[in-house]
C-alpha cells in the first residue's frame, strides 16, 4: 500500500510539472532569437505571475491525492473480512474528488462530485435472512426482511400534581399516575402478540395486558389472555389518548373498573366492509389482574359500533359513529363481592358507599362519536344493576339470606374537544403536529413551532339508587336504609401536545356533591386542579 501511495504522488508531480516545464522552454528559446524581440518588463511579470498560480494548483492537487490515499487506506483496513460475519451488509463511503485547479480569471470553483464507494460481503452460507432494526415513524422495531417477524417496545409515562380545594379532600401531591412498559408484535401474517407492565403499580400484579390475537382475515379475529374488555367507547380508547386527564364517572361503572379494566378472558372480534361495522364477543373473568372466577359463570361481553359513512372518504359524517355494549355476570355475596367504588376518578371523594352483592350483574351503554378535522364529539351513556339476592339484612341478629332490592346506577359523559392550530382530530389517536415545539418531525410538518393546543369541554355525571326495605318480622324487625345519591362534574382542560410524543394537560374540574353519604359531611363544591406530563414511545 506504501508503494501505492508512492505512486500516486509521482503521477501527481510529473503531470504536473509535464505542463510546466514546456511553457519555461518556450520562453527561453523566445528569448534567444535574434528575429524575435523580447517581452517587456510588464509582460514578463504576467507570465511569472501566471506559472505561480499553476505550481500553487498542483502542490493543491497533490496535497489532496495524498489524502485520498490515506483514506482508501483506512477504508481498507476498517472493513470486516466476509469471514467474519455471514451477513450480506453493504458499505457506502463517500470520497470528494479533488477540487479542480480555478482558472486565472475564475471567481466560484464548482463543488466536487462525490465518488461512493460500495462493498458487499458474501451472503450468508445458510440462506437465512438478516434481520434490521430502526423506527418506523412511531415506534422502534426490530424484524426480519421478510416481515415475518416483528417486534416493537413502546410505553408510556405519566406524572401528574393534583390541587384540590374542598373539605376532606386529599393532600395536593406529585405523583406517577402510570409507567408502563412492553412490546407488541406479529408472528407471520396471522398472530400478533402484545405485552405491557406498569411499574407504578401500587396494588395487584404489575402485567396490564398479555395476549395473543390470531387473524384469520379482518372480519375473524380471535384474542386471547388478559387484556381490557370490550364495552364501551371510552374505555376502547389507550389512556395516551383520552381527552382529559381522568375518564368521566361513567367509567365508574365499566367492567373489572377496580383492575385497570383487565381481565383474563377471550373474545372473537372484527371489521367488516372495510370498518363500516366492528363486533366484539367475549367472555372473561371479570374478576381483575389474573384473578380466577368465583362463580363458574363467565363474564360476557359484547359491543357493536357503525360508521354508516366510512367507506365515503368525502363525507362530512365520515368519521360519525354510533354502538352500543351489553355485559353479563354474576357476583357472590360469600366472596365479599360488592358493588363498584364510586370514589370519583380525581381522588376528591366518595359520593355512595359499596353493598353486598349477590346474584346477576348487568351492564348496558350506548355511545356516539363525531369527528369533523379539528373538532370532536363524544357522548356516553352507562346504567348497571346489581342484584342482591338472599344477602341479608347484614346487622347484628338481623334476617339472614333475605333479599334485597337491586341496586342501580346510570351515568353519562359528553366532551368536545377543538384544535386550536388546526390539526386533525383523530378517533384513538395523536394528532399530527404540524409545528411541533422539538423534534423529530413527522411527514407533512413545517417545521419548528409552538406545537398543537387543545381545549377541551366535559360535563359528566352518576346517580346511584339503593332502596331501602322494612322486614316487618314481629320478633326481629329490621328496616334497611335508602340511598339515592348524585353527583355531576365539569371539566376545563388544554392540551398542549408539544409534538407527537410528549403531551402537556391541565384541567380544572368543578365536582358538585349534593348529597353526601358520609356522615358528617356538607353538600359542598370541591374545585381539583390535574396538570399531567406525558411522554411515550
Amino acid at each position: 500500500m506504501n508503494s501505492l501511495r508512492t505512486w500516486f504522488v509521482l503521477l501527481a508531480v510529473v503531470l504536473g510539472l509535464a505542463g510546466t516545464i514546456p511553457r519555461v522552454q518556450a520562453q527561453n528559446e523566445n528569448s534567444a532569437t535574434g528575429g524575435i524581440q523580447a517581452p517587456s518588463a510588464t509582460a514578463s511579470k504576467a507570465e511569472v505571475d501566471q506559472l505561480r498560480q499553476e505550481l500553487a494548483a498542483q502542490r493543491r492537487t497533490i496535497e489532496q491525492l495524498k489524502n485520498l490515499v490515506q483514506q482508501l487506506v483506512e477504508v481498507k483496513s476498517r472493513a470486516p473480512s466476509p469471514a467474519s460475519d455471514g451477513a450480506a451488509h453493504l458499505i457506502n463511503t463517500t470520497y470528494p474528488l479533488p477540487a479542480p485547479a480555478p482558472a486565472v480569471d475564475a471567481e466560484v470553483v464548482p463543488p466536487a462530485e462525490p465518488v461512493v464507494l460500495y462493498q458487499k460481503p458474501a451472503e450468508k452460507k445458510d440462506g437465512a435472512p438478516p434481520v434490521n432494526a430502526g423506527w418506523n415513524g412511531e415506534h422502534f422495531f426490530i424484524k426480519s426482511n421478510d416481515g415475518q417477524f416483528q417486534i416493537q417496545p413502546y410505553g408510556y409515562v405519566q406524572t401528574d400534581y393534583r390541587n384540590y380545594i374542598g373539605d376532606g379532600t386529599p393532600a395536593d401531591t406529585f405523583s406517577v399516575r402510570r409507567g408502563r412498559f412492553g412490546f407488541q408484535g406479529n408472528y407471520g401474517d396471522h398472530y400478533q402478540f402484545g405485552i405491557l407492565i406498569d411499574a407504578a403499580a401500587t396494588t395487584g400484579a404489575t402485567i396490564r395486558d398479555i395476549y395473543l390475537n390470531a387473524k384469520y382475515n379482518n372480519a375473524i379475529q380471535i384474542q386471547a389472555g388478559q387484556f381490557k374488555e370490550p364495552f364501551a367507547q371510552e374505555l376502547a380508547a389507550g389512556v395516551t389518548n383520552i381527552d382529559f386527564v381522568e375518564r368521566g364517572l361513567q367509567s365508574l361503572l365499566y367492567p373489572s373498573a377496580s383492575s385497570a379494566f383487565r381481565s383474563p378472558g377471550v373474545t372473537i372480534h372484527g371489521d367488516i366492509n372495510g370498518g363500516a361495522f366492528q363486533y366484539w364477543a367475549g367472555a372473561f373473568n371479570g374478576k381483575g389482574f389474573s384473578t380466577n372466577n368465583t362463580t363458574s359463570v363467565p363474564e360476557a361481553v359484547g359491543r357493536v359500533r357503525f360508521y354508516p359513512w366510512r367507506n365515503k372518504k368525502d363525507s362530512r359524517v365520515h368519521d360519525l359513529a354510533f354502538g352500543g355494549s351489553i355485559a353479563y355476570s354474576q357476583a357472590r355475596g360469600l366472596s365479599n363481592e360488592l358493588t363498584p367504588s364510586t370514589g370519583s376518578p380525581d381522588a376528591a371523594f366518595t359520593f355512595l358507599p359499596q353493598f353486598q352483592a349477590n346474584g346477576n350483574v348487568w351492564r348496558y351503554e350506548g355511545e356516539f362519536t363525531y369527528l369533523n378535522g379539528p373538532w370532536g364529539f363524544r357522548d356516553e351513556y352507562v346504567q348497571a344493576i346489581f342484584d342482591r339476592t338472599g344477602v341479608g339484612t347484614l346487622t347484628l341478629g338481623g334476617l339472614g339470606f333475605s333479599d334485597l332490592p337491586a341496586v342501580r346506577f346510570k351515568a353519562w359523559n359528553s366532551a368536545a374537544t377543538y384544535l386550536l392550530t388546526k390539526e386533525r382530530r383523530p378517533e384513538n389517536g395523536t394528532p399530527r403536529i404540524k409545528h411541533p415545539v422539538f423534534g423529530p418531525e413527522l411527514p407533512g410538518g413545517g417545521g419548528r413551532g409552538w406545537g398543537a393546543w387543545e381545549l377541551a369541554f366535559r360535563y359528566s355525571g352518576i346517580q346511584g339508587n339503593e332502596p331501602g326495605i322494612f322486614f316487618n318480622n314481629l320478633q326481629t324487625p329490621q328496616n334497611v336504609p335508602t340511598y339515592n345519591r348524585h353527583t355531576d362534574e365539569f371539566s376545563f382542560g388544554v392540551n398542549w401536545y408539544l409534538n407527537y410524543w410528549v403531551r402537556f394537560q391541565s384541567n380544572l374540574s368543578i365536582d358538585r356533591l349534593k348529597d353526601p353519604s358520609t356522615i358528617g359531611a356538607t353538600p359542598q363544591n370541591y374545585y381539583v386542579f390535574e396538570q399531567r406530563l406525558q411522554y411515550r414511545f
